[in-house]
Order: structure tokens, then C-alpha cells, then sequence
């Protein structure tokens, strides 16, 4: 069901040793903790390019990227920090990935073509968490800016 993503987070020699699904989940939490961060809910619009980012990046179906997000959120509901999931992403993930999803992740906050300063905040203490420099976050910073079309 979730072989692209699964050969995404492969690909690069990282050893899963059957916690695909942990770190999948763990990914997709920390895009719902982007979409969130700012009043405490999910933004619908946010929740809509974090489904078609799954959808495009990994070929999922609707229904799975619906699917992976509603577990991800089971999990972020019931979490009360973001370690467990950049730990998560940090072991398992090779460095390139890992600028990957901090590019995500400013997909997500970009959403709505506003940064917050809780959004900017919350991205710098995850690319911290798993290991990306602030040269390589601004530069995924700027690769977003660039493809949404905003100054």
C-alpha cells in the first residue's frame, strides 16, 4: 500500500528493520505538529498539502495519504513533545532525507503564505532535533518560497 514511501525512506540505505511504519508515522506527526502549531488545531487548508505532499512525493492514493494522516494524528494527539518523533526520524533517516522533510515541513507552514513566529520557531527546534544546519533550513526555505511563488 505504502511502497513508494517505504522505497523513499529505503532508497538511501536506511535500515527500517520492520519500523517503516513507526518512522512514516513519525514523519507525518511532525507535519501535523507544523500544521497545528499555531492555535492548537488542524488547519484544513495545512491537512490538505500534507495529503497531497504524500500523494505526489510518495504516490499514495487519497484514501492511504487519508489514512497514513488520520493514524499520524492518533499519535500526535496523544503525544505531549516532538522528541520521540525527531529521535525517530534522526536514527533512521540519512541526512539528505532528512533536509527532505524539513523542505516539507515548510510546505506545510507555508500552506497558507504566512510564517508564523511559533511556525518559524517550531521548524528551527526540529531541523535542531534531527540534525539539519540552519544554512540547509533556510535553504529549504528558500526552494519553497521559490516553488509557491512567494517573495
Amino acid at each position: 500500500m505504502f511502497d513508494r514511501l517505504k522505497t523513499w525512506l529505503t532508497e538511501g540505505g536506511e535500515d527500517l528493520n520492520g519500523g517503516g511504519d513507526v518512522l512514516q508515522l513519525a514523519m507525518v506527526a511532525l507535519l501535523l505538529e507544523a500544521a497545528r502549531i499555531v492555535d492548537g488545531k488542524f488547519d484544513q487548508r495545512k491537512l490538505r498539502v500534507i495529503e497531497g505532499l504524500l500523494e505526489r512525493r510518495f504516490g499514495l492514493s487519497a484514501a492511504d495519504a487519508g489514512s497514513l494522516v488520520a493514524a499520524a494524528e492518533r499519535k500526535v494527539e496523544g503525544s505531549a513533545q516532538l522528541f520521540g518523533f525527531t529521535q525517530t526520524v534522526n536514527e533512521r533517516l540519512r541526512r539528505e532525507r532528512r533536509i527532505e522533510l524539513i523542505e516539507m515541513l515548510w510546505e506545510v507552514i507555508y500552506a497558507d503564505h504566512v510564517l508564523d513566529p511559533l511556525e518559524d520557531s517550531l521548524l528551527r527546534r526540529i531541523a535542531g532535533l534531527v540534525d539539519v544546519s540552519d544554512r540547509e533550513r533556510g535553504e529549504a526555505k528558500r526552494r519553497v518560497l521559490q516553488r509557491l511563488g512567494i517573495a
